[in-house]
């Protein structure tokens, strides 16, 4: 499942030069699949809506660091732990209920994203 930044965030902004597939933004900032990946053209979101990769979508969070999970990975295929995680200082960066996928599908999201 993909990560997710808690409400006990800090912005102390740690985790976000730590994601290898640039899903974490600050508060208030738009985000697109082809922020720090190789996708170019249309791209599929978990939702099914397909997106244009430039596409600049609306922030999750206002107020704190945020993970797109159109974006998380959890780092399978580069570390062997998320590395948000791993660095915060407090602990907010936790797994995300609504968003399970298995090492497979995680796989396979890291591949689309850096082809």
């Amino acid at each position: 499942m993909a990560i997710k930044i808690t409400d006990e965030c800090i912005n102390c902004g740690a985790c976000e030069p730590e994601c290898p597939n640039n899903a974490i933004y600050e508060g208030g900032v738009e985000w697109a699949i082809s922020d720090g990946t190789t996708v170019k053209g249309g791209f599929t979101l978990m939702d099914g809506t397909v997106v244009d990769a430039d596409h600049k979508n609306g922030p999750i969070s206002n107020d704190t660091y945020y993970i797109t999970p159109n974006k998380c990975t959890e780092c399978q295929g580069f570390h062997e732990e998320p590395q948000c995680a791993a660095v915060c200082p407090v602990d907010c960066c936790v797994p995300d209920e609504l968003y399970r996928e298995t090492v497979d599908e995680l796989m396979s999201k890291k591949d689309k994203l850096h082809i």
